[in-house]
């Protein structure tokens, strides 16, 4: 009976050590891991298996804990990958190669995940978007609007046009059969009427909106419709501006069109009205894509030569022929016009900061795309963040308003937005520290991207295979 208990014993003793470890596909060690809720930086170790964060310690603490792979983060800084908020795949079907092109840009700059706020190649943007999914496309994760509605005659190509409810019945059916991710409204013939009921509407078969808004509707008749995201700064100006239900009138009755409307608005903009505006955006929950890179840009296209641009070569000559319209229109422009303009570039990085000192949530997107000039799809959203620094934005606070803040509004914080267990694994090593300086966002060594890792020669390798000859 001795020997008998005595074998068992030794059995279980070795028995225990022979266990097999927890094992996983990747293992990042001694990672310098950024939380964008509170900015600490704690040095970490992350376990992944599947595309999904696993565990996540402190770093080297002991542990059963096996990877197949390991990448040594040491003295490198891990945060979720970026989003960008704002983007356009569009252009008709001579363009569909261009833009599937633009989708390695985007992870070449560490950006996992993208909004594709409307454009006219749904059905490509469909198939990526599945393809990226199940990983047999390198691409960033694609939520997408879809068409965007508008009124009759519309500015962009493969618009939803309404002009009755049934028109939007009609357009939300389809949206609904097309599972967009969430609905865009876009201003340049939609009527005020048209307008808020398609937000009601939208609203109540329970889509996130955003959109433009018309000068014809004010701010707050916006707000109320149940509008979640208001793209570009000029209609928050026009809800901060004391003569917004005057300039309203004036656009209804076609005594003023919009860019008429502009310096009344800034020349009227008080900051009590302001922050009882900006009081109204944050107790409602309204996000707001301030979009200062390619405002500035476009504010300065008759001043910059960007005939050496680095990233013209990733755009090949379809895309670039659709920059001529607005460089054409600026080089027309009256010299007063041409002052305007950077005096409202001017304004909104102030706008930008004001908003976010009031607690307003921001949304980080560069509206790269066709016929948005030399804004690139990749690198515009890093130049974005480094606006928002620029503008008095802390670089924590603009962070959060890349993958944070993107995650929260289109309700994606189960799985998105933070580097935690249980959520994928979209994540990016920086060689330097974002907090101390926005630029080293740019300062890529690793992105993962899922199952998927890219390390910085497969990095290269994506910009040197996007180059368009």
């Amino acid at each position: 009976m001795i020997r008998i208990l005595f074998s068992v014993l030794l059995l279980t003793i070795f028995g225990c050590k022979n266990e097999p470890a927890n094992r996983y596909d990747w293992a990042i060690s001694n990672a310098n891991v950024i939380d964008l809720e509170t900015g600490e930086v704690k040095a970490q170790d992350i376990f992944i298996s599947n595309g999904n964060i696993e565990v996540i310690q402190m770093a080297g603490s002991e542990n059963n804990f096996k990877a197949d792979s390991i990448i040594d983060a040491s003295g490198k800084y891990l945060l979720p990958g970026f989003w960008d908020n704002h983007i356009h795949l569009r252009g008709g079907d001579s363009l569909i190669a261009n833009n599937k092109n633009f989708l390695k840009l985007f992870i070449a700059n560490g950006i996992t995940t993208v909004r594709d706020a409307g454009g006219d190649l749904t059905q490509s943007v469909m198939d990526w978007k599945n393809q990226i999914a199940s990983e047999d496309l390198i691409g960033p994760t694609i939520f997408t609007a879809g068409p965007k509605i508008d009124g009759i005659g519309s500015t962009w190509a493969g618009s939803l046009e309404v002009q009755t409810d049934a028109d939007l019945q009609k357009a939300l059916d389809s949206l609904e059969t097309l599972e967009v991710d969430f609905v865009k409204i876009y201003d340049s013939r939609i009527s005020p009427k048209s307008y808020l009921n398609a937000i009601k509407e939208a609203k109540n078969r329970g889509f996130t909106v955003s959109g433009h808004m018309p000068f014809t509707v004010t701010l707050d008749e916006t707000i109320d419709a149940g509008m979640d995201g208001i793209e570009h700064l000029y209609y928050i100006m026009k809800g901060c501006a004391s003569n917004e239900i005057e300039v309203t009138d004036k656009l209804n009755s076609g005594e003023m069109g919009f860019w008429d409307a502009m310096p009344a608005l800034m020349g009227a903009y008080t900051d009590s009205t302001a922050q009882t505006t900006f009081a109204k955006l944050k107790d409602d929950n309204v996000f707001v894509v301030p979009t200062l890179h390619i405002g500035k840009t476009l504010s300065y296209l008759d001043e910059v030569d960007h005939s050496k641009d680095p990233y013209l070569k990733y755009m090949g000559k379809g895309i670039i022929k659709t920059y001529q319209g607005r460089i054409e229109s600026s080089l027309n422009s009256s010299e007063e016009a041409r002052e305007n303009r950077k005096q409202l570039d001017t304004f909104f990085g102030e706008l930008a900061k004001s908003l976010d000192s009031a607690g307003v949530q921001l949304l980080a997107g560069s509206d790269s795309g066709a016929f948005n000039s030399y804004a690139y799809p990749g690198i515009s959203l890093h130049k974005e963040l480094e606006a928002m620094v620029h503008s008095g934005i802390s670089p924590l606070n603009a962070l959060r308003t890349s993958t944070v803040n993107g995650a929260k509004f289109l309700n994606q914080t189960d799985t998105y937005g933070a580097i935690s267990e249980g959520k994928v694994s979209d994540l990016v090593i920086l060689d330097g520290n974002p907090l101390d300086n926005i630029e080293n966002t740019r300062n890529i060594s690793t992105v993962i991207k899922g199952n998927q890792v890219f390390f910085i020669e497969q990095l290269q390798e994506l910009l040197k295979s996007s180059v368009v000859e």
